[in-house]
Formats: structure tokens, C-alpha cells, sequence
């Protein structure tokens, strides 16, 4: 590089000359200015061209002589020139400096300004990926928003001295962002340089670029608060001046006559651009607000929909040319318009009430976006749809004909009602005949598209119908009136008749909806400890690895691909007897790939302990590591990582196992192979089946000990080839062939060769292939599952409570709604979709949870067909935006989203699942059905917004008691405003402290409440029971957790009011002083319950009970009854599970089975129980098949007989 040694002038000169810099007239310059701008200049002459010259100097050595000593030079004189530059920026190139030199300097052409900007983003940019600091991100975000401001003013024909000031502010921002790259790069290995850096640009942001300051910035590291800093001193406009320049310029776009439609036309993308910009710092700026008032969020929330509205239309250039001229004029001055409000608004005013000029100029506003949004909807609709769910889509419309069906009928009875009796007659008559429609042409549609598009515009109407119905209550009124929609939906229903004509000419109508029927499947249920991978000599080698070997502590990897069976093959090795005996602890840990050390240690410490894992939860994690070591020390233990993704997650726990050389173990699953645990570990490499294993797996799937039909030999040879060895494959082939008449084998068999793929994506392509073969009620159902952590246990009672209120569930004649979703669990387990890792006690499933690829695929599915998206981090969000919103949102560990924003980015959201804490301010979009908040908590106190949810089908909340030393067991009162939510069928309460949930009196007035419930060590609902006379009764309440007082009788004046109920847990609610004393008129009576299965009592001192003779489970704990009592339990015919709980019985501690007691006792478990001598004939356990006894010291054996049950499967004893 070759400087030339002229004057100092035309040396800085050529420099701002090759940055692309222009001199400002030097007439203008005083003597004192032209000399101090001399002596910047020599600095930066002197600087460059000595070093430059030392620099050449090393160079040549180096090219003459490459040597050690050459090398060792040029670096010498590198580090002395980055010095150099280092003081120079320190003591030269200042705020006062920069100021100086653009007083002389500046750029002029907005051109250069917005390269320059650029040029600075970029180099934001690199320094990002290679320091990691988000910071960066954060200005660079805020430099892009000034480079879009600047082109957005162009485009509207500003220009000259209007723009000039706005240039101007932009050059000193990105000039000060520079000048802290530098210091950055240069000190990059100097911590404290580093924080200070980062709190000017935290200034520089929230100052000289961001439209409004934060009131309150909370900071949590040196560099946030740096870069809030620089934000708010540069970018934000807290100084008035910037302000005003902000407006000043908008106010020129939308006053200049050089703007026109063509030019916005052309370049409607810097638009869009803009106004996405517009909408983010729309966002921080209510984010700040910790409380709004509600009139203002109202606007708020239209005019945040407004402008979302508005950028669409931008972005389809094709639609934007078809509004008519007027109309483009109007919203290029809108958008001019929300910019100015936006930037007019500050946190205080939002908070404390808007001045009267903004809250005017935003209602006028917002009414404007509304007319808009009026005349171009149908536009906007016909080119990118209306974003429904294409997954239960028949289903959806049920829901859909169910809420006309209650208007119609309240309509009958109520003037007030919004739509006319007729009209909503009408629209019903027209959407039942739509419906029938639909279910007719199912399979047609797979071949016609012109029946698709004709199945999307009734969907897209029908889902149009529903919002405009279900914002009615709200006194929102749609863009698409319901005028509009009936008539739209009458037009559909008449070209359904003619398409149903031409069909019904060529016969080509055949069928009604593909729906689920319950039916004996041939295929074997996959539970999590199945052996599917039919490999004993890999079960063998493991398990000689585990038991065998040095005596150090050793780790033992399985990897392989997905799909090759490693956690079933490491759940298999875990739970053989031969390990259970060798290992004195074993604990098994869940990692996936998100994860945290707190998660593991409380996942390992839950499996040790026998006690709920929820007491771990609010550990501290190092307290944690030291008792996980503190039980693990002098013990021989193994412990099972599952599902390793990288060695971060062993680092964390490493220090927490300790190595007593006393042959323990950790037996890892991954697929990954190149993962170093321990000097010498070696990986156990997992093969795939071979075709003859493949074939003996597929049997025992789809046969089991039966074999499989000669007949059925060639194409069963061609399913496994098919499978390549992966025993998930294998297994889900099964369940798609299992549900398949066996003359249509050849043909599913086709498909499944069709492609030539990876085995992942192999894997995907067979679940693909269950997927299309899933009866069309099941697979929202198995969609649904995306909701949950991968890995996680689901729990079933909860998910089918979801199902059923998101509506995937038929109503069947003469079976509960909770059996028919029962149903169709059992089919996905059937189709090996679902495994079971918990069996109940009775029947069914307890906990289920997915492999993790039929869980990616879940996952990808739905956010396909726009049935549910996951939100993962912040910018998952930003995603998601567009004209009609998800139905369906869960948020999982996303630190940035608050609650919020649920109602800015998604107010047609129909379900939203929370799985984070959250902070509580909370505004929810108003159409919810489904909300679940359990990792939200609210301390001793009811949300009231939940109560504004008319909708509101399912609800779960976290509600945290607050205990006194005067008051251990308070309670929490439900508002009365809960009868509100009128089609309420699940209210599920997380508690971490025992108390009561105060029930108002209006709770009877929800009739279509199905479960009342409460996780946690609480005692339960308290309902109220005074003038139950002129109460209506909860005809299909079917769980209920309760907690009362028995000796008022109300609770025999209570159940004749829950006549449905199935199962009950029931706790005293006072305590008596009569605790021991048996009093013969004290009789709890329960035989009223005809439909009760399952019962749980406990605490009723004194009391006896009269039990349904129905009774199928009975739990009991600290009732005291004598032990003559177990007699008459040993009489219910139909008792199939029974559990005797600390203070269960108290007495002579004896039980004597008498004969044809516990006819069909299938379950006993005896728990702390008080009992010596315990007696039994043989015909006393016809039918047990299971006994568990725990903690029972004084019991020193059981009954002799027991050794001659012939279904006795397992006798679990602990002391």
C-alpha cells in the first residue's frame, strides 16, 4: 500500500475521499476550526504513514528471508500498530471529536448514508458471530430501522434540508456505533473495557434511536446496561430534538406532492420494511408499560392489528396493484400517520392516560385502519387464504354447528341477541348440508383439485362464521359482517347441489366421513419396556459391560441411528433382575436436547427418591449436586443417561457421581458417535435387524404367537426390506398393516419402497405413511402431541381432558366422552404411534410418551397444516405473523415472550399452553378455548382476566398459598365472576401448600363443568351447599378433588347434586374432636353415586361409610376405622383396586380374610399400615395379580395361601 507524504490537509482529505466522504464549504470554517481540523489530520497522517512504513519494512524481510525471526517481526510490528491505533482512539477520536469532524464532514447524500450504515451493520454482524454478545444484534437491529427510515422518506419525496437533520442524526448514531466496534475489537480481551462499551451502546440505543424511552430499565449485566444506554442517549428519542426530527420527516412524507402511488408500487417492499420495524418498536414500547389502562390497550391491540394488516398488503405485489388509486394514496398517509402516533406515545402516557391530542389522533387512527381493512379483506383473503387449520377441519365445523345450534335456541328466548332467529336458522340449515357435503367427497378430494379448492373456501367461511359469532360477545365487530358470511355461505351450499348433481350422475359419491370406529386390533401394544429389539446377545453384552469389568467408575455409551431401539434396549437392561441385584441404586435421567443441570438433578434425585420429585423442585441446584453425591457416596449405583446430545450435559453432573471404586456405572444413549466420556470408554455400537429378525419382529407384531398366513409371505418379505433393519419402522409398519384389510397389503407395501432416503428420513417417511392412514378423528390427536416436551411422560388424564375440549372428540350413544378419547388412545398405541410407560391400577394408560422422531414429526405436522405452532425462542414469534393468526400456540422456554403478546401477535388464538414462568401484568386474546398457565403462578390470588374468556373450555392455573403461623391452612376464594365462563368443562388447580379453593355459589350455574381438580398437597374444592334447594344440579361433573365439613350433612345434601360423578377424592375439611370415637349415626353415604368408580377418603375420624356397590378403586388414609370395618369393603362386588394408607385402620391390628370377601380384587397395596396378624384362606385372591406392601414393620408376613394364586403376577415389599 503506497501513501504519499503530501500535506496533512489532502491527506486526511483522500482518506474521507476513499470512505466516501464529502468537505462542506471551507468558507465557512473559522482560523481556530481549520487549525484544530489540521492538527486531527497530522495525527492521523503521522500515525498511518509511519506505522505503514515499519510495516513494509517487516514485509520485505520476511518475502526475502521466510524464517522464525521474519515472521516474529511482522507480528512485533503488528501488535505495536494495534497499540497505536488502541491510544489513538482513546485520546483522539472521541463524541467531541466525531461532532467536530462532521461539522466539516458529512456524508450529504442519503445514498452514502444508508451504504455507510450498512458497512457498520456488517461489521456488527462478523463481530457478533465471533464475540456472541446478543448486544450487538440489538444495535444492529436499531441501525437497520434508521437505514429503512431514511429509504421510507426517499420513497415518499423528501429530500433536501427536509431530510437534512434526519442525515445528520444518523451519521453521528452510526459514527458513535463504530467508534465502540472499535473499542471492542481493540480490548476485546479486556473485560471491564468490554462492559463499559457495553453500556453506551445500551445508551446510544435507547436514546438516539428507539421511538420512546423506558421509564423503568432494569439491567441485569454491565453490558446490557451499557448498550441500553447508548440506545437510549443515540437512538431513542428521549431527547426531544430527535423527536422532533422523527415527525418532522413524516410529516413531510406524507405532506410531499412528489410521492405517488407508482413509486409506492414499485417499492412497497421498503414499506413493508419499515412498518415491520414500526411494529417491533410498537412492541418494546408496550413491553415497558407495567400496567395499561384498558380503554388504551383496546386501541392499542387494533391499531398493533391494524398496521400487521397493513404490512401483508404490502407484501403481495401482484393484489397491491388492484386497489384502486384513492385507496393507495389513503395508506400511504396512514402509514405516515401511525409512525407520528407511535413515536408521539411514551410509557407514562400509556400508564397514566394518553394526552388529548395523541388519544384523538390515535382513534382516528384506528378507525381508519378499520375502513380499510374493510374494503380490502376479500382481497387479501383470496390471495393467501385464510390460514386455517387443515387438521380437523369436520371437526372443527361440529364445534361450529354446536355454538349455532345454543344460539339458535337462546335466540328463541332472548330479543337481545345479536343476529336475527332467521338469518342464524338459515345459516345453520346451509352449514349442516355443507358438512354432510364434506364428509361425502373425503377421498375424491385426495384426486381433485378442484374439490379441494372448493373444500377450502367452505372452510375458510365457515372458520370466517366462527370468529364473527364468537366475537359478539365482545361487541367487536368483523371486518367480514355476518351478513356477508351468511350470504358467502348460502352461494357455497348452492354450488355444493350442482357438484353434488354431477357426482351423483357418474356415481361417484360412496362414501361418508373417514371417522374412528373402535375395533379389536391384530397389533401388540408398544409399551416403553417391550422387547422390541429381539437382539438377547446386545442385552447380553451390555449387561456383562455393567456388571462386569473394572471396578472404577466406567461409562458405557449405546449409539446408533434413530429408530434402532437404544432406550428401549438400555430400559430392557435396566430393569433385568441380574442389574436390579447387582446395583444398590439405579437412576435414570431423560437429557433431550434441551436441557438444564437443575432439570437432570431433579429428574436423577426424583428416581433414587421414592418420594414426589416436587419436593426438589425449588432446590437450588448446588444444594442439589451435593445431596444427589451425598446419597450416591459408598453406594453402588448405575445411572442412565438417555438421549445424549452433547458431553455439555455429562460435564454438568460429573463432579455429582462419585467414583468409590466399587464398580458403578453410567449407560448412555446418543446418536451420536463421537462423544469422550472417560479415557478408554468404549462405545457400544447398536447394529440394525437383520431381515430375519426384522420378520420375527413384524410377526409378533401383527400375529403374535399365531404366525403369519402362508399367504401373506411375499409381500410380509417385501414390508421388511422395506424397513431396513430399523425395529421403529418395523414397528410402525405394523400399525399401518394392522388396520389395513390384508388385499390391500401389496399396495401400502408399494409406497413404502417408493423412495431411496436416509434412514432418518426414512423413519419419517413411514410415519408419513401412518399419518395418511390414521382415521381422520385421530390424527389432530396425534398432532396434539407436539404440544409436550419431547421425552416428556404425558400424563393421559390431562391430555384427553385437552382433547375433549379442543373438540377432537365424538360424541358416542351410550359411552362417556372421557371413554370414547380413552378409545382413541388405545388406537395410537395400537398403531405403535403412542408407547405407555404407566399402566393405572384399573385399566387404562397412565402416562404415554413419544419416541422423539414420531414427536419431531408431530411437531412438523402440525405447524404444516397450521394446527399448532411452537414457540421456542423470540424470534419463533415474529414467524407466525400473519393475516389470520395460529389457532393453536405453546410456548416452551422462550425467556423474551410475555403473555402479552399472545394478545398482539394472535387475538383469533383459540388455545394457548404456557410451559415457562411468565410475569403476571396479562392481557389474553378473548376467543381462548383452551388455556393452560401451570407454570405461571399467581400468589394466593385469582386472575381475574381469565373471567372475560366467555369461551373458555379448558382451564389450568398455578395458585400459590401463602401459609401463616396463625392460619397453617388458609383459603383461596374463586370469584363469582367465574360463572362467566359458561362453557367451562376442566378447571385444574397446581398448589404448592395445603389449601382449601373456596367455591361461590354461581359455580352451579356452569352445567357443562366435567372436572374439578387439584394437583399438589391441597385439600380441595370447598363448594358451597346453602340453598342447594334452589341450586341447579352439575349434571355431568364427572372428577372432583373436595374438601368439606361432614358433620353439617352437607355433604349427603352435596352428592345428590353430582349425580354423575365418577371419580372422587374427598377430604374433611375441619377437624373433630371426636377423632377416635365411633358414633353409629355418623355414616358418610355414597352409595347415591351410581356411576362412581373410583373413591378416595381421607381424614374422616370417627365416621363410618356406605359404599356404591359400582365401586371399582377405593383409597383410604387416616380415617381410623376399626379394623372389623375391612369386612364390609370385602363385600363390594365389583371392588378391583384397593389402598390402605397410613391411619387407614387402627384397633387390634388384625385382618381375617373371610371367605368370598374381594371377589374380584385385582390390587392391594398396604401403606404404613398398622397391622400385625393378617390371615386368608385360599379362595380369598381369585383374581389378584398384584400386592405391594410398604412400610408395614409389624407385619411379619403375609398369608401362606398367596402362594397358590394363580394370577398373581408380582409382590413388591418395602421396609
Amino acid at each position: 500500500m503506497d501513501i504519499s507524504s503530501s500535506s496533512s490537509t489532502s491527506c486526511f482529505d483522500s482518506s474521507l475521499d476513499y470512505l466516501g466522504w464529502r468537505r462542506r464549504n471551507h468558507e465557512t470554517c473559522s482560523e481556530q476550526d481549520v487549525e484544530e481540523k489540521d492538527v486531527t489530520s497530522f495525527r492521523i497522517q503521522n500515525l498511518i504513514i509511519r506505522r505503514m512504513q515499519d510495516l513494509e519494512f517487516a514485509c520485505s524481510k520476511l518475502f526475502i528471508h521466510a524464517s522464525l525471526p521474519g515472521i516474529l517481526k511482522m507480528k512485533g510490528e503488528l501488535t505495536i500498530f494495534r497499540k497505536e491505533i488502541k491510544l489513538f482512539f482513546k485520546t483522539d477520536i472521541n463524541e467531541s471529536c466525531i461532532n467536530f469532524l462532521l461539522d466539516y464532514y458529512w456524508l450529504r447524500d442519503p445514498g452514502l448514508v444508508i451504504d455507510f450504515i450498512d458497512l457498520v451493520s456488517k461489521i456488527l454482524m462478523e463481530l457478533l458471530l465471533k464475540s456472541q454478545i446478543s448486544h450487538f444484534k440489538t444495535l444492529e437491529e436499531k441501525l437497520m430501522f434508521l437505514n429503512s427510515f431514511i429509504r421510507f422518506a426517499l420513497l415518499h419525496g423528501v429530500d433536501g434540508q427536509q431530510l437534512i437533520d434526519l442525515l445528520v442524526h444518523v451519521e453521528v448514531v452510526a459514527i458513535n456505533a463504530l467508534r465502540l466496534i472499535c473499542t471492542r475489537w481493540f480490548d476485546r480481551d479486556d473485560e471491564e473495557v468490554c462492559d463499559e462499551m457495553g453500556l453506551q451502546i445500551s445508551r446510544l440505543l435507547h436514546e438516539k434511536i428507539n421511538p420512546t424511552p423506558r421509564d423503568d430499565e432494569e439491567v441485569y449485566n454491565k453490558i446490557g446496561l451499557q448498550i441500553s444506554q447508548l440506545i437510549r442517549e443515540k437512538i431513542n428519542p428521549s431527547d426531544p430534538q430527535v423527536r422532533e426530527t422523527y415527525i418532522h420527516v413524516l410529516t413531510a412524507s406524507k405532506l410531499s406532492r412528489s410521492s405517488d402511488t407508482s413509486a409506492l408500487e414499485k417499492n412497497k417492499h421498503l414499506v413493508a420494511d419499515f412498518m415491520d420495524y414500526l411494529i417491533h418498536n410498537f412492541m418494546e414500547l408496550l413491553e415497558s408499560c407495567t400496567s395499561i389502562l384498558v380503554p388504551i390497550m383496546n386501541q392499542m391491540l387494533k391499531l398493533h392489528d391494524g398496521l400487521r394488516f397493513l404490512t401483508i398488503l404490502f407484501r403481495h405485489q401482484e393484489k397491491f396493484k388492484e386497489l384502486p388509486h384513492g385507496m393507495k394514496t389513503l395508506i400511504g398517509v396512514v402509514v405516515c400517520d401511525a409512525a407520528i402516533v407511535i413515536f408521539s406515545l411514551s410509557v407514562s402516557q400509556i400508564e397514566e392516560g394518553l394526552a388529548k391530542e395523541t388519544d384523538l389522533a390515535l382513534f382516528h387512527l384506528v378507525q381508519v385502519l378499520k375502513f380499510i381493512k374493510a374494503e380490502v379483506i376479500d382481497l387479501i383473503t383470496s390471495i393467501s387464504g385464510f390460514d386455517f387449520p387443515r387438521t380437523n377441519e369436520l371437526g372443527s365445523m361440529d364445534i361450529l354447528l354446536e355454538n349455532l345450534k345454543e344460539l339458535q335456541s337462546c335466540n328463541e328466548a332472548d330479543d337481545s341477541i345479536a343476529f336475527p332467529y332467521d338469518q342464524i336458522h338459515r345459516v345453520l340449515e346451509d352449514l349442516v348440508f355443507l358438512r354432510s357435503f364434506l364428509g361425502k367427497i373425503v377421498d375424491q378430494c385426495n384426486q381433485n383439485k378442484k374439490l379441494q379448492a372448493f373444500w377450502r373456501r367452505v372452510m375458510e367461511v365457515a372458520y370466517k362464521a366462527e370468529l364473527v359469532i364468537d366475537s359478539t360477545p365482545f361487541g367487536d365487530e368483523r371486518e367480514y359482517c355476518f351478513d356477508v358470511v351468511a350470504r358467502d355461505i348460502n352461494l357455497m351450499k348452492i354450488e355444493a347441489q350442482e357438484i353434488y348433481g354431477s357426482m351423483s350422475d357418474v356415481g361417484e359419491t360412496k362414501r361418508v366421513t373417514k371417522t374412528f370406529t373402535p375395533m379389536p386390533s391384530q397389533v401388540t401394544a408398544a409399551t416403553y419396556n417391550e422387547d422390541l429389539v429381539l437382539l438377547d446377545n446386545e442385552v447380553t453384552t451390555i449387561t456383562h459391560r455393567l456388571t462386569g469389568g473394572s471396578r472404577q467408575l466406567d461409562v458405557v455409551p449405546i449409539v446408533g441411528v434413530p429408530g434402532l431401539g437404544k432406550t428401549t434396549l438400555a430400559n430392557i437392561v435396566y430393569s433385568s433382575p441380574s442389574v436390579m441385584l447387582h446395583f444398590q441404586i439405579r437412576a435414570w435421567c431423560t437429557v433431550s436436547q434441551v436441557y438444564s443441570r437443575h432439570n437432570l438433578l431433579v429428574q436423577i434425585l426424583g428416581s433414587i427418591d421414592s418420594r414426589s420429585p416436587e419436593q426438589y423442585l425449588k432446590v437450588d441446584e448446588d444444594d442439589l449436586a451435593v445431596k444427589l453425591k451425598q446419597f450416591l457416596l459408598r453406594n453402588r449405583y448405575l445411572l442412565v443417561l438417555d438421549d445424549l446430545w452433547d458431553i455439555e450435559a455429562w460435564n454438568l453432573l460429573e463432579r455429582s457421581l462419585p467414583d468409590d471404586a466399587n464398580e458403578s456405572r453410567i449407560l448412555v444413549t446418543s446418536r451420536l458417535l463421537n462423544l469422550q466420556f472417560k479415557p478408554g470408554s468404549k462405545a457400544h455400537y447398536l447394529r440394525h435387524l437383520t431381515d430375519e429378525e426384522s420378520w420375527q419382529l413384524l410377526q409378533k407384531k401383527l400375529f403374535g404367537n399365531e404366525g403369519c398366513p402362508t399367504k401373506l409371505h411375499g409381500v410380509g418379505s417385501q414390508i421388511v426390506k422395506s424397513c431396513r433393519g430399523l425395529p421403529l419402522t418395523v414397528v410402525l409398519a405394523a400399525g399401518i398393516f394392522a388396520t389395513t384389510a390384508q388385499n390391500f397389503w401389496e399396495e401400502v407395501a408399494k409406497s413404502l419402497r417408493s423412495s431411496i432416503v436416509l434412514d432418518e428420513e426414512y423413519c419419517m417417511k413411514t410415519l408419513e405413511l401412518s399419518y395418511i392412514h390414521l382415521p381422520d378423528d385421530l390424527k389432530p390427536c396425534l398432532l396434539y402431541f407436539g404440544v409436550f416436551q419431547e421425552d416428556e411422560n404425558v400424563p393421559v388424564r390431562r391430555l384427553l381432558w385437552l382433547w375433549i375440549s379442543e373438540g377432537f372428540v365424538r360424541k358416542k350413544t351410550g359411552k362417556s366422552i372421557e371413554d370414547v378419547a380413552d378409545d382413541y388412545l388405545k388406537a395410537l398405541v395400537d398403531r405403535s404411534l403412542v408407547m405407555v410407560t404407566k399402566q393405572r391400577t384399573t385399566s387404562g394408560a397412565k402416562a404415554c410418551p413419544l419416541h422423539d422422531l414420531v414427536h419431531e414429526f408431530c411437531v412438523e405436522k402440525a405447524k404444516e397444516e397450521n394446527f399448532l405452532h411452537i414457540i421456542h425462542r423470540g424470534k419463533d414469534l415474529f414467524s407466525l405473523t400473519g393475516l389470520s393468526n395460529p389457532h393453536r400456540v405453546c410456548d416452551q422456554n422462550t425467556r423474551k415472550l410475555k403473555i402479552q403478546h399472545s394478545m398482539l401477535f394472535f387475538p383469533n388464538l383459540r388455545s394457548l399452553l404456557s410451559f415457562k414462568e411468565d410475569e403476571l401484568g396479562f392481557w389474553l386474546p378473548k376467543l381462548l378455548r383452551v388455556l393452560d398457565l401451570r407454570n405461571l403462578v399467581f400468589n394466593a390470588y385469582f386472575p381475574m382476566e381469565v373471567v372475560l374468556l366467555v369461551h373458555l373450555r379448558y382451564l389450568a392455573l398455578h395458585i400459590r398459598g401463602i401459609n401463616s403461623i396463625s392460619n397453617p391452612i388458609n383459603s383461596i376464594s374463586i370469584p363469582f365472576a367465574i360463572s362467566n365462563l359458561s362453557r367451562l368443562q376442566t378447571f385444574l388447580v397446581r398448589g404448592d401448600s395445603i389449601f382449601y379453593y373456596v367455591l361461590p355459589k354461581t359455580i352451579w350455574n356452569i352445567k357443562t363443568l366435567r372436572h374439578l381438580c387439584i394437583t399438589g398437597f391441597n385439600y380441595g374444592f370447598v363448594f358451597p351447599v346453602d340453598d342447594l334447594e334452589i341450586s341447579p344440579c352439575l349434571d355431568h361433573l364427572n372428577t372432583l378433588k373436595l374438601a368439606i365439613d361432614p358433620s353439617s350433612q352437607s355433604l349427603q345434601k352435596l352428592l345428590t347434586y353430582l349425580p354423575s360423578i365418577r371419580r372422587l377424592k374427598c377430604k374433611r375439611s375441619e377437624k373433630s374432636s371426636e377423632e377416635f370415637t365411633r358414633i353409629d349415626d355418623k355414616i358418610l353415604v355414597f352409595d347415591c353415586l351410581s356411576q362412581l368408580e373410583s373413591l378416595n377418603l381421607s381424614f374422616f375420624d370417627g365416621y363410618g361409610f356406605k359404599f356404591p356397590l359400582n365401586l371399582k378403586k377405593l383409597t383410604l388414609s387416616y380415617n381410623h376405622q376399626p379394623w372389623s370395618e375391612i369386612s364390609t369393603i370385602g363385600k363390594l362386588p365389583n371392588l378391583q383396586v384397593l389402598k390402605l394408607r397410613h391411619g387407614s385402620f387402627v384397633g387390634i391390628e388384625e385382618w381375617e380374610m373371610k371367605e368370598g370377601e374381594f371377589p374380584n380384587l385385582r390390587v392391594l397395596k398396604l401403606i404404613g399400615v398398622a397391622l400385625r396378624s393378617w390371615t386368608a384362606s385360599s379362595d380369598s385372591f381369585l383374581h389378584l395379580e398384584k400386592l405391594v406392601v410398604h412400610n408395614c414393620p409389624g407385619l411379619k408376613d403375609v398369608p401362606s395361601c398367596l402362594g397358590e394364586c394363580l394370577t398373581l403376577e408380582m409382590i413388591e415389599v418395602k421396609w
